[in-house]
This record gives C-alpha cells, sequence and structure tokens, in this order.
C-alpha cells in the first residue's frame, strides 16, 4: 500500500512537536487526521498537504467510544498529549496515564497496525508528578497495546519550542537569570525535526524490530543548566548575570510562580529539575531510528536572531 492510501492519526497534533511530525509525514505522502480538543488550533496545519491531505477533527478524551471513533481505519496512530503543568481539571494523572490508556485500548479494539507513544526522558528516574504520570502511562499503553513504541526525549528545541526561546526573551530584560539547583542538572537537548524523521522513518520503514521497544532520543551534546544559558546569552549576544538558587529557594518561586495562568515555574517542574535528563549508555535512541542527531549549534541562530542585541542582522557589516 503506498503511503497516500495510508492514515495517520496524531492526538494532539496541534503543538509544537505535533506540526513538525504533521509537516513530515505529509512530505511523505500520508494522510493525516489530527484529533484535538479544539480543531480551529490546527487548521494552520492543513497548509502543510494537499487539499484535503490533513483534517483537524474534534474528540472529548473522557469518551473511549469517541476515541475508538477517531483511530478505526487508521494505518497508525501517534500520541502526543501531554501538559506542562496542572490546570483545574487538567492534571498529570488523567492526561498522562488515562489519556494515553484510552487511546491503547481503543489502538488494540481496532487492530491498528502501529502505535507510536511519545512520553519523556527520566520519567523512569524523576520523582516529580509530572514523571511519574508519564512513567504510569507508559505501563497503562504497554498493558493494552504491548506492541507500542515509545519515544522518549530530553527537552526538545527548534523554531516554536517553549524552552530556549522562553529563556532567551527573558534575557532581553532581566538582568540576571537563575540557575536552579546551581545550574549543575545535565540535559541532552534534542531537536525536533529529529523526533519528525524518527516517528517518519518508524512508519515508513514499518520493521517489526522498532515494535514493543522505548527509544531515548537526545542529541549530541550532553550540557549542564550553566552551559544551556552560556551557550544561549552568547548567541543571542548578551551578558547576564547568572546567579545559582538553592532548591529550597527554588521551591519557594514554584509556589508562588505556580499560581500564574501560565506559570513560568512550578514546583512539580523544581523537583523534576533534580534529575539528570540524559540519555543512558545502552539506551535505543535516534540512531537506532536511521536519524543522525542534529547539534544545538546548528539550529539556534535560525530562530533566536530575534532576540540578539541590535536585532537579527546586529552582526552583519554593511558593505
Amino acid at each position: 500500500m503506498a503511503q497516500k492510501d495510508k492514515v495517520v492519526c496524531i492526538f494532539g497534533g496541534s503543538g509544537f512537536v505535533g506540526q513538525y511530525i504533521c509537516q513530515d509525514l505529509a512530505r511523505a505522502g500520508y494522510r493525516i487526521k489530527i484529533v484535538t480538543r479544539i480543531p480551529e488550533s490546527a487548521y494552520s496545519l492543513k497548509t502543510y498537504g494537499n487539499v484535503g491531505q490533513i483534517a483537524a477533527v474534534q474528540c472529548n478524551y473522557k469518551d473511549q467510544s469517541a476515541i475508538e471513533d477517531m483511530v478505526e481505519g487508521c494505518d497508525a496512530v501517534i500520541n502526543l498529549v501531554g501538559i506542562l503543568f496542572e490546570k483545574r481539571k487538567n492534571n498529570f494523572i488523567r492526561i498522562h496515564r488515562d489519556v494515553p490508556e484510552m487511546i491503547a485500548r481503543a489502538c488494540a479494539n481496532k487492530k491498528v497496525n502501529r502505535f507510536i507513544h511519545i512520553s519523556a526522558l527520566g520519567v523512569d528516574k524523576a520523582k516529580s508528578k509530572s514523571a511519574k504520570s508519564k512513567l504510569a502511562g507508559e505501563k497503562g499503553v504497554l498493558e493494552h497495546y504491548p506492541q507500542v513504541i515509545i519515544l522518549r526525549p530530553s527537552v526538545i528545541f527548534g523554531p516554536g519550542d517553549s524552552f530556549f526561546n522562553m529563556f532567551a526573551k527573558l534575557a532581553t530584560f532581566l538582568p540576571a537569570l537563575p540557575l536552579i539547583g546551581g545550574g549543575h542538572t545535565k540535559f541532552q537537548p534534542v531537536y525536533v525535526g529529529d523526533i519528525a524523521q524518527a516517528v517518519t522513518n518508524i512508519l515508513i520503514e514499518d520493521k517489526g524490530a522498532y515494535v514493543g521497544h522505548t527509544y531515548q532520543l537526545g542529541g549530541p551534546e550532553i550540557m549542564t543548566f550553566r552551559e544551556i544559558y552560556k551557550t544561549l546569552l552568547a548567541e543571542i549576544n548578551r551578558e547576564r548575570t547568572l546567579i545559582p538558587i538553592p532548591w529550597s529557594l527554588a521551591k519557594v518561586q514554584g509556589m508562588i510562580l505556580g499560581l500564574m495562568p501560565k506559570p513560568l515555574l512550578t514546583c512539580d517542574q523544581v523537583k523534576s529539575l533534580q534529575t539528570d535528563n540524559i540519555v543512558d549508555e545502552d539506551a535505543l535512541g535516534l540512531k537506532d531510528l536511521g536519524v543522525k542527531p542534529t547539534a544545538l549549534g546548528i539550529m539556534l541562530p535560525h530562530y533566536l536572531s530575534n532576540f540578539r542585541r541590535g536585532g537579527p542582522f546586529a552582526d552583519k557589516k554593511v558593505g
């Protein structure tokens, strides 16, 4: 069956990572169904494909039958549903554990050929509520659909990310930046385009060897929080004081900032930062999925230039 005859259903496809996966799959010829609570948020993604190739569909994630209707007739399903902080009824357990279980059950009932579940690196080590709920989600998915392919990315970077863009923006008006826990936590930033390519490779190659395995996705560099700050500041040509913040004080800040409608920091995120976010030495990773990891320095200049002192062309000489 040609790719153009295959249908991929993406839950949470209107988000940052989903946009890149949608674009790659559309280029490969797949027909794509983006499942979301708010279809209008995914309308812009229709421009990635031909007329009728990409559709945005509303779904009630609390209704098992509604989820089964979404996956029926699909060749593959991808789950990207996730939240960074809890808000009212959108708590970690419901979003990270219950919803993935329902999707996995639907995939099993409707005999979907491939199911890819996007989790997060370090969920088996971190003590935060978010990490624990995602680990519970992985276990629930495996129980209902043992052949699921689980991808665990580290902190994700790329145009539109909520990590480097946020800190670059803060650096434009704050005289100092906080180093939570002294800035010793290690990360292995992974490019969003590499995640999208990995997903596309899994579906196109359709290797039976992929199924039932968990892949840890990290870039070629392991960096501490302090090193990430320095790399970012060098890229936007700004000097800022880096102030170490003890864990105890960071928790207090998380309590206060966590009250914001869209918090910059929460207590749970502080707890998450107490665990390194890097790929295990013996883990399956991007290379096993046919992807060469992209270095941070290759992509940062392309999307952080607007935060550069003097503007995006500040380093260009007028001849």
